[in-house]
């Protein structure tokens, strides 16, 4: 079989070719398939599990799903009922069956609510009958923090906390005030576990409340102002009497006609000022003369090319569309709640194709505070596959139809807030570390213009401080160690839909890759990959310390010709995951087990499977005697941050005569200096040994030379800096 060839230009201009040998793609691809088996076979996983369609739409819950899990003390188990839907779970006792507890899943009471990865985690949940929560069981999840972070287990062991906890309270991590419940979290998989807390809290609230064993709270009714001015429609928005919620064709899977899935304007219609605008006078006193104390109407007018009733609506059953939550409270709509609405009297009302009046009959549902209007519906994800994709609008009622204005609240913040909050002290030492590197790199011309090759101390001692920071407190300390998979997923979502609340959700992850892009695009990876990275320092330290053990006469570099070919391995492990997240993110994220960084940082290799323990101990053992092995040659990562270094701003500095002169190829750790004196952006480390041979006039040969004559014909030295040396007139960069 013939080679292949690649042409690959250099930072100078220039090309030569690079022979990639069809034996590359097939190591590569051996490697990555066995390190998939390996990930898929080491333990049982719900990580993408594969789940039937019945689980989520079929009566008989129970049949695809292993409630006695849940619940051991049931006989059987009844179909789905309620809404949200739960099943009972019933038991014989002398001669009469009675109701022992009750399971639901999380997508039926809390679609809403989404993991670390934007998709729901799938948990069933039983309940007892004196409120409490029985069992836990995760049947499928889509977190990458739990394939290329946490082992399921820690979450397993996370979960069993609820047991014993009652229904409907509110989880909290680490110390709870007030009647909040302590839970112990996971380290590195915070946004998992906040997602299931209010999950389990929502939806056993929302259970316990229909079967009766909470009861509602009833909160404070409006009271309105007797503004009843008429307003045009115009006004109305303004004003956000009336909300708007539209979901496109692309958010849910469905061909674009060039009209929206749905197009909905809601709102409040008790308030005068409000009812009378869109109903007119004379229809707003007949409905208010219709409803019961603590009663609500809610209009809804829409047009697209779903509908907000839903097409599979009979008489007696629920709008299965729409819904309305206020705090932990869900409020479903019946036949028997809706009446017909004919018009719009306010000027300038939109044209729309649908319209009803929904009465919400529950005395803790209070206009005086905001809840929001959810459209459920579901997303196609390709043949066979859908997913949950609900859309909700928050409405408020302006302050001018109530007595006294809007109340005060505590607002409800962002789960990624509180996980801000709680690492303020960790970010700002994060940042901090961060603030040095870069500013320490930005004058790096003057930390080496001050030292030379045989006393590095300016730039060596920083560089292993920065070294030993990034691993024992980034990496073990924090979890926050950078991989493709986050790469990936960043890929992914600039057409899936950009989400600031996944990225924000692990602080030192999102402020990292922050750091990255912007010194990429000043100086390119190697800030990052040579400095920060905390494998890569973890890495070089072995390295380092291997020398200075005795080892060092053991320490060797590849053939050159055998390097430039190798590196091109982690370009071709790059590709091979990017096309696999095409076909599928969950096999793209197991493939990503080439990266050891789960089994240094985060699980440990020595409690891993054995597979991983010989990838990781040999990975190590090279480190011991070949700089960076991983880093050069397999590195994913490293190779999608290599791509955009070669356009960085600026670049390490170089003579004429570097053309010519091999001293810095010579000494350079990363073999990233070619024979005619040019660096290579994509593979530098920026490790500076050869910026310090640069400013040397003692090591560097044509500055020595140049000293030398100077010295010689009695000449001065051009000064740079305190220290007195200089820098020959031609200068390149």
């Amino acid at each position: 079989m013939k080679s292949s060839l690649r042409r690959f230009s250099t930072s100078g201009g220039t090309a030569g070719l690079i022979r990639v040998h069809p034996w590359l793609v097939r190591l590569v691809g051996s490697l990555l398939c066995a390190l998939t088996g390996i990930a898929s076979a080491s333990s049982q996983t719900s990580y993408e599990a594969a789940l039937p369609d019945q689980l989520f739409t079929g009566p008989d819950l129970c049949r695809y799903a292993a409630c006695d899990s849940v619940l051991p003390q049931a006989q059987r188990f009844s179909l789905r009922e309620g809404n949200p839907a739960f099943v009972k779970g019933l038991r014989e006792r002398d001669g009469q069956e009675e109701v022992v507890g009750y399971v639901f899943l999380s997508t039926d009471v809390a679609p809403e609510i989404v993991g670390y990865s934007g998709k729901p985690i799938v948990t069933l949940v039983g309940m007892d009958i004196d409120g409490r929560i029985n069992g836990v069981r995760i049947l499928k999840h889509s977190e990458p923090i739990l394939l290329a972070g946490i082992p399921e287990e820690d979450l397993n062991r996370y979960i069993d906390q609820y047991v014993g906890k009652p229904a409907g309270a509110r989880y909290e991590l680490g110390r709870a005030e007030g009647d909040h419940v302590p839970m112990n979290a996971v380290s590195g998989a915070t946004v998992t576990v906040i997602a299931e807390n209010q999950m389990i809290s929502r939806g056993s609230h929302a259970v316990a409340r229909q079967v009766g064993l909470i009861e509602a709270v009833a909160r404070p009714q409006a009271r309105f102002s007797n503004d009843s001015a008429e307003r045009s429609w115009a006004e109305l928005a303004k004003e956000g009497s009336v909300r708007r919620l539209t979901v496109a064709p692309a958010q849910v899977g469905a061909a674009d006609t060039g009209q929206p899935f749905i197009d909905m304007w809601f709102g409040y219609l008790n308030a005068p000022g409000i009812g009378i605008s869109v109903l007119g006078k004379n229809d707003y006193q007949h409905l208010m003369a219709s409803l019961q104390p603590d009663e609500h109407a809610i209009f809804i007018i829409a047009n697209g090319t779903s509908s907000f009733k839903g097409s599979a609506f009979v008489r007696g059953g629920i709008y299965d569309r729409i819904q309305v939550s206020q705090d932990f409270d869900i409020y479903t709509f019946r036949d028997t709640d809706y009446l017909n609405l004919y018009g719009i009297h306010a000027a300038g009302a939109p044209a729309y194709g649908e319209s009803g009046i929904f009465m919400l009959r529950d005395k803790s549902f209070s206009a005086a505070y905001p809840w929001r209007l959810t459209f459920l519906s579901n997303r196609s994800m390709g043949v066979g596959e859908t997913e949950y994709a609900n859309f909700d609008a928050e409405y408020w009622l302006p302050g001018t139809y109530l007595q006294g204005g809007r109340p005060s609240i505590e607002a409800r913040q962002p789960a990624w807030v509180k996980i801000w909050k709680a690492k303020r002290w960790e970010i700002a030492v994060f940042v901090g570390l961060l603030a040095f590197t870069a500013a320490f790199y930005a004058m790096h011309r003057h930390w080496a213009a001050r030292s030379r090759r045989a006393d590095k101390r300016w730039i060596l001692w920083p560089h292993i401080a920065i070294w030993l920071a990034a691993v024992i407190f980034v990496g073990f300390g924090q979890l926050a160690q950078p991989s493709v998979v986050q790469a990936l997923t960043l890929l992914h979502s600039l057409w899936d839909g950009w989400r600031w609340d996944l990225f924000l959700s692990d602080p030192l992850i999102f402020i990292f890759w922050i750091f990255i892009a912007i010194t990429i695009v000043l100086w390119g990876r190697g800030v990052f990959c040579g400095w920060l990275c905390p494998y890569g320092s973890l890495s070089e330290l072995l390295y380092k310390l291997a020398g200075r053990i005795g080892l060092k006469c053991w320490q060797f570099e590849l053939p050159s010709r055998w390097h430039h070919r190798l590196r091109w391995l982690k370009y071709l492990v790059l590709a091979a995951l990017v096309a696999a997240s095409l076909h599928s993110m969950a096999l793209a994220e197991r493939m990503a087990e080439v990266e050891p960084f789960k089994s240094t940082f985060l699980v440990y290799a020595w409690i891993r499977s054995w597979p991983f323990l010989i990838f990781w101990t040999v990975l190590m053992v090279a480190a011991l005697f070949i700089e960076r092995p991983f880093c050069k040659y397999l590195c994913p990562l490293g190779a999608a941050l290599a791509i955009p270094s070669r356009w960085r701003l600026f670049g390490l500095w170089r003579k004429a005569e570097c053309t010519t002169c091999k001293a810095c190829a010579a000494g350079c750790g990363s073999q990233a200096i070619d024979g005619r004196g040019r660096i290579d952006p994509a593979e530098c480390m920026q490790c500076l040994d050869c910026m310090v041979l640069y400013y040397d006039d003692h090591a560097c040969p044509p500055l020595a030379k140049e000293r030398k004559r100077r010295e010689r014909e009695g000449l001065p030295l051009t000064p740079v800096g305190r220290d007195g040396r200089f820098i020959p007139l031609k200068v390149v960069e």
